[in-house]
């Protein structure tokens, strides 16, 4: 199977008065895997429902392959769809279910066969053909929409909230399962996905929205550690945010709406309203005053550990809280709430940004 470029040209919804999303262009390269992330009312699923032609745009265009798919009808665009609760047919074997693209395209029976049974094969369930939806469990009957949408290769599978009705465990072992599924069927992949881990785990490249509007595009790492403003920085990702109210007379060093000076990453800075964001893995907590470019000084207000890693709030004064997360480490002696804690970090990890 062969992906498909995506292009939207100015492709703006509006009903009424309300805009669900703002004129956007935006190019999806063949077989990429795209994220379209926000919260809800960002617009995203808007912009999943215009390629597949249940959303008519107000204005603008969806290419694909360079043809412009626009006004051409769902049924008639030959794109694979996945869908958050499955939408599998309950009385039909898994086998059928899968078939069922196959035979409302009158493909020969042989042909169906033989696909099914690969299909069945790429997502391990061959041994569950003859059961019933009812028979299997929630990754399971995931795996069968995956195979459902993609029996007929086609070079396009939309993906809307996929693991949304799994469980925690369940929705990271089926990630890595679509991941998986993702490069062996080739296929180009828009998933719509609030959840930014899940997001950051799948996409070659994800777009963030918010009210309509495309914030920002670009890999995981590359939003994560240069975000575009404060929305980007704070949905992508913990980040600690300062109000920036004034510069000092040190160079790179600014002076913040909670009652703290920085050493920011340089001394210029974008114009308007602007935020400082350090992100809390970049901090170190120790007992006695850091030597790093950033010092400060205040009490533990909150411990949380999670997993691999512990997660403390720190109280600098009444108007600023700092979040700082480490690596859980063995022999590591945490610091419990109430305890006096110094925090450090580098100029170059606090980051101006714009603050819309």
């Amino acid at each position: 199977m062969k992906g498909a470029s995506i292009a939207f040209q100015g492709l703006g919804k509006r009903y009424g008065d309300v805009v669900a999303l703002e004129p956007t262009d935006l190019a999806i390269a063949p077989g990429e895997f795209f994220a379209l992330l926000g919260p809800s009312g960002s617009g995203k699923s808007t912009l999943l429902g215009t390629v597949a032609g249940f959303v008519p745009p107000s204005e603008g265009g969806v290419l694909v392959d360079g043809v412009d798919i626009t006004g051409v009808p769902p049924h008639r665009r030959n794109i694979g769809m996945v869908f958050q609760n499955y939408s599998l047919f309950p009385f039909l074997t898994v086998f059928r279910n899968i078939a069922f693209p196959l035979e409302m395209r009158r493909v020969p029976k042989p042909q169906i066969a033989e696909r099914v049974e690969r299909m069945l094969a790429m997502v391990r369930l061959s041994h569950v053909a003859d059961r019933l939806p009812s028979q299997l469990s929630g990754g399971q009957q995931q795996r069968v929409a995956l195979a459902r949408a993609a029996v007929y290769d086609p070079p396009l599978l939309l993906m809307d909230e996929p693991l949304g009705a799994l469980d925690k465990n369940l929705r990271e072992e089926m990630q890595e399962e679509i991941k998986e599924f993702h490069r062996k069927v080739g296929a180009t992949v828009l998933y719509v996905t609030h959840d930014q881990q899940e997001a950051a785990a799948l996409a070659d490249r994800i777009a963030i929205l918010n009210r309509g509007r495309l914030e920002q595009c670009g890999g995981p790492r590359a939003l994560y550690t240069a975000p575009r403003n404060a929305f980007v920085a704070s949905f992508l990702g913990e980040a600690n945010m300062f109000h920036i109210v004034g510069r000092t007379n040190g160079a790179g060093r600014v002076a913040t709406r909670e009652g703290v000076e920085l050493a920011a990453k340089a001394a210029s800075a974008p114009s308007g309203d602007i935020v400082a964001c350090v992100r809390p893995e970049s901090i170190e907590i120790v007992t006695t005053p850091s030597r790093r470019a950033n010092r400060l000084a205040g009490t533990v207000a909150d411990v949380v550990h999670a997993g691999g890693s512990t997660r403390y709030r720190v109280r600098i004064n009444d108007a600023c809280v700092v979040t700082v997360r480490v690596p859980s480490e063995r022999r590591a002696m945490p610091f419990e709430t109430g305890a006096s804690a110094h925090l450090g970090w580098d100029a170059e990890d606090t980051l101006l940004i714009p603050a819309e």
